[in-house]
């Protein structure tokens, strides 16, 4: 297979990835959702593989790209199914429950900044940073009683927790699990990135603690209670990722097998809390909806709320790597790093690089680029990965949702402020998976 750097398919697939990921960057300012045109661009650039394969008379790519919708399919559905277990948590108040019990302890600023943060971090790994972020945030603000000095010291350790939560699991991130699909690293192996992880979350959390005030919010009253069949659902959950990875690593088959065994049952689930309801109605238990606690569960609108904006973006960045890696250019990439910066230099800067462009894209473009690392190498990127984004607002998931949250007090140039602090948690985790290295 020619290399086509230097051809019109190659230069046109080089432009359409620049620019779909330039409008991905400025989301926020031109209100396109991201999946748009980098689901655009992917096609493009395949379409233009195509054209050219076609007018030369040696057609390659079709073997190609069945190889990697095969490989897109088993994370898209592994995602697929972890968002829907989301959902399910949320409209079964397990999040608001959480959120409730947070309120009524009565903490001061600091002990609720501390709160969030550790919160955030042991929550990531099974939730997905992003709604982590989102839950912890909205109970900070909820809290806040619009207190900037807290609002914004809070908001980045929530980020950073998050973050820096998501990269000692194979569920944490995107990237993580990613590098587990692809068996990279072990899932045994994830553990030796909890003490960075925790570094990375607690330097710049010690260094922002002092500039919280130390007074007290608003008491409150709130009181959530779960909704039927929520600790069943709770327990299916952690069930679900267990059989993941017992798939994944007992049996040698993809992980996503054993997350789909999960969501059906989740739906039989769904059917049997369905039928309780009918028999509760059926006794005039409850007949008003509206006040009703035993409300209809439909597990059909959980997938329906699904972030498919994410999920299609995640697609169009697969497919658009995946012409880049066919067209030749991320093996001229992979020896401009691996080959003249060295693994640890090539992986500490493309940590930094995720705080401006997203981190899926990069590490699946590691992982085509396929360099012959070790697993502590493979540790390094894991992590530099999931938590390099937290330097910038807009480098990770969590931080543009919580940039949502409170756009007066919470922008870019307020977490901004705060980079030099996350810059030396970075840098001290890497400290860390060094000496644990060695």
């Amino acid at each position: 297979m020619e290399s086509l750097t230097h051809t019109w398919a190659g230069y046109l697939g080089l432009i359409a990835f620049v620019a779909a990921y330039t409008l991905v960057i400025v989301e926020e300012k031109i209100e396109l959702k991201k999946s748009k045109p980098v689901l655009f661009s992917g096609c493009l650039m395949w379409m233009g593989i195509g054209i050219y394969e076609s007018m030369h008379g040696h057609p390659h790519a079709h073997e190609f790209v069945e190889h990697l919708i095969a490989e897109i399919g088993g994370l898209f559905f592994f995602l697929l199914v972890a968002m829907t277990f989301i959902n399910t948590l949320e409209e079964r108040n397990v999040f608001r429950a959480l959120r409730g019990w947070l309120l009524n302890r009565g903490f001061g600023f600091r002990k609720l900044f501390w709160a969030t943060g550790l919160i955030a971090f042991f929550l990531s790994p099974v939730a997905d940073n992003m709604t982590t972020a989102l839950l912890m945030s909205s109970v900070a603000l909820a809290v806040s009683d619009g207190n900037p000095r807290f609002i914004v010291p809070t908001f980045v350790s929530i980020v950073v927790a998050a973050n820096a939560g998501g990269a000692w699991s194979p569920f944490g991130d995107i990237t993580t699990l990613m590098v587990w699909v692809d068996k990279k690293v072990q899932t045994q192996d994830f553990v030796h990135l909890m003490i960075p992880s925790v570094i990375n979350w607690l330097v710049p959390a010690l260094i922002m603690v002092p500039f919280v005030p130390k007074g007290h919010p608003a008491s409150s009253k709130e009181r959530i209670h779960l909704k039927p069949g929520a600790r069943g659902i709770i327990f299916l959950g952690i069930l679900t990722i267990a059989t993941a990875v017992s798939f994944h690593q007992f049996l040698d088959l993809p992980p996503f097998l054993g997350m789909m065994m999960g969501l059906a049952c989740l739906m039989l689930t769904s059917y049997m809390l369905e039928r309780r309801k009918h028999r509760r109605d059926r006794l005039g238990v409850g007949a008003d909806v509206a006040h009703n606690p035993h409300e209809s569960f439909d597990i059909f609108h959980m997938i329906e709320k699904v972030e498919f904006d994410t999920l299609l973006f995640f697609f169009g960045v697969l497919v658009s790597v995946g012409a880049l890696q066919y067209m030749g250019f991320l093996a001229l990439l992979s020896t401009e790093l691996y080959g003249n910066l060295g693994f640890t230099a090539s992986n500490i800067l493309i940590g930094v690089l995720s705080a401006i462009i997203d981190n899926i894209p990069i590490m699946f473009a590691v992982l085509k680029m396929n360099p012959e690392m070790g697993v502590d190498q493979w540790l390094l990127i894991t992590l530099t990965a999931g938590v390099g984004g937290s330097l910038l607002s807009i480098g990770s998931a969590a931080g543009v949702a919580v940039m949502g949250m409170d756009r007066e007090n919470y922008t870019f140039l307020k977490h901004l402020k705060w980079s030099p602090a996350i810059l030396v948690g970075y840098f001290a985790s890497i400290g860390c998976w060094w000496i644990l290295a060695g």
